[in-house]
Formats: structure tokens, C-alpha cells, sequence
């Protein structure tokens, strides 16, 4: 995963689905089971740093 220099806070669904290589539905569904929705009428947002700690909890440690 690369690391931008300026980074966004927030981002929508398709491009966050980008960011993070998977499906926009399935990205859709981990924002809501982590929280990371923010709702502004009809413009939704996913916080990245709420998100990115949710994503953490599905890692394997061998």
C-alpha cells in the first residue's frame, strides 16, 4: 500500500475502495461495521484513520 504525502482524513466510497484494493461494496460494509461513516445529507464520507484501526483487527500473527 502506498503512502501519500498528503494523505486524506476522509474520502468517499469508490475512492476509498480504491485506496484500499477491494470492492466498493465490501469497502461500503466495513465502514459501517467500524464506524467510519459520516453522513451530510446525501454526501458520505469514510474517516480513513477509523477505518485503518477496524481493517487492523482482522490481522494474522502467525
Amino acid at each position: 500500500m502506498q503512502q501519500k504525502v498528503n494523505k486524506k482524513r476522509f474520502v468517499r466510497y469508490k475512492e476509498g475502495a480504491e485506496i484500499y484494493s477491494m470492492c466498493q461494496s465490501k469497502f461500503e460494509q466495513m465502514a459501517k461495521d467500524a464506524g467510519a461513516i459520516y453522513k451530510l445529507n446525501k454526501l458520505v464520507l469514510v474517516n480513513c484513520d477509523i477505518f485503518e484501526a477496524y481493517l487492523e483487527t482482522f490481522r494474522i500473527v502467525d
